[in-house]
């Protein structure tokens, strides 16, 4: 490495090192993400740093409640964005994200040929919990790859405010059995959280473990997670495979690389390249869903895929660039599935300044001012507290 060159890298893991707080001690080399995740300054890899301080600046003069924004590309961590303290070992109630991790699980039991996508969820639950026998009746038919792409046709009926299939149940199964065919399998998209329960559950009879520990040994583990804790679980120890993880943003960014990378991490083969396609391969009644995958919901203009959790939490997955974006936060949640505030302030952030800063003709060249720029900005959102833009549960605080 030249002089220069190290020079360049020390003075950018310098500034993340300043805003990432005890996590990193403020030593340059302390900075560098975990195994897997280089470091760099965005102009290294070709992206205008400028769009990307505009973007924090925007945020943080909104005073949204965004508390992780992350940018990896080609491999390497170039924006590290934290909010009023925090720093990188803070984990984050993730919500739905969880049905993506939920899915790669599914994709490594499948792989080692434990479980099959067009199995029937009816024998897998009763293999685990015989006792509900009449109660999966009329499940029949119902295979994992309806319950992945939200296609089952099962109605629950949710009630606001204290609904026990979430954090109150004894016994989330059972609720979950409470969900009535409606129309028939594949018939229409339908996202009802009942379903990655019944997931879970064959995950757990498939694997002979709970998902969390079977997550934490074949998924978190292996690609050097930290912090990471699955909450939620019921009166039976079981968690549900579509909500309750929690992770740090960095950790969200490896799930969201090890899909980029086809499944593999640090030329280990985690889950099957062909399993990856499939789930962000679009479903028979949803052009913008796969397998618990969202599929061009925030990108239009070139190839996109990820995850997207309740409130503002998002990994996104961009091939076309080799980069990866991640966000948790409090955003206003009015709105659908796909038209929600939070999801079109995110939308706002990727397609109108991260993509452009990548798209930055000519490419940009490394100079101190934007360093300096890039590091004052840094600094002054490590200092803001965001204004939460809808009512905090008693999750949604940032845990180390």
């Amino acid at each position: 490495m030249s002089r220069s060159i190290r020079s360049r890298y020390l003075c950018f893991a310098l500034s993340l090192a300043l805003v990432a707080g005890p996590a990193t001690n403020g030593s340059a080399a302390e900075s560098s993400p975990e195994p897997g995740i280089g470091i760099a300054s965005p102009e290294d890899v070709g992206v205008d740093s400028t769009a990307l301080v505009r973007m924090s600046e925007w945020i943080r003069k909104d005073r949204l409640d965004v508390r992780s924004l992350l940018v990896i590309k080609d491999g390497k961590l170039i924006f590290e964005r934290y909010s009023h303290g925090l720093d990188r070992d803070y984990n984050y109630e993730l919500y739905s994200v969880t049905k993506t991790v939920t899915a790669l699980n599914v994709g490594i039991l499948a792989d080692q040929g434990k479980i099959g996508i067009e199995d029937e969820v009816a024998p897998w639950i009763l293999k685990q919990r015989p006792e509900f026998g009449a109660a999966a009746r009329d499940k029949a038919g119902i295979r994992l790859r309806h319950l992945m792409s939200m296609s089952s046709g099962l109605l629950y009926r949710q009630v606001e405010g204290s609904d026990p299939l979430y954090f109150q149940a004894p016994d989330r199964v059972s609720v979950a059995l409470s969900a009535k065919p409606r129309i028939p399998p594949a018939t229409e998209f339908e996202y009802t959280d009942a379903n990655p329960v019944l997931v879970g559950i064959a995950i757990q009879a498939a694997s002979g473990e709970p998902e969390h520990e079977f997550a934490e040994a074949r998924l978190f583990r292996p690609l050097g997670m930290r912090n990471a804790r699955w909450t939620g679980r019921d009166g039976t120890g079981s968690v549900s495979g579509g909500w309750g993880l929690r992770l740090r943003a960095i950790d969200m960014a490896k799930i969201g690389m090890l899909m980029l990378q086809d499944g593999e991490w640090e030329g280990r083969r985690i889950v099957s390249k062909a399993w990856i396609r499939q789930m962000t391969a679009a479903s028979e009644t949803a052009m913008d869903y796969g397998l618990y995958t969202w599929i061009n919901h925030v990108v239009e203009s070139e190839p996109e895929f990820g995850a997207m959790g309740f409130k503002g939490q998002f990994i996104t997955v961009l091939p076309k660039q080799n980069a990866v974006v991640v966000m948790t936060g409090i955003l206003p949640t009015d709105g659908g599935l796909r038209t929600a505030t939070y999801l079109n302030l995110y939308r706002r952030m990727v397609n109108d300044f991260v993509l452009p800063a990548m798209h930055a003709v000519p490419k940009p060249a490394f100079d101190e001012a934007r360093r300096k720029a890039l590091k004052r900005e840094l600094e002054l959102a490590a200092q803001t507290r965001g204004e939460p833009g809808t009512g905090l549960a008693f999750n949604d605080g940032p845990e180390r």
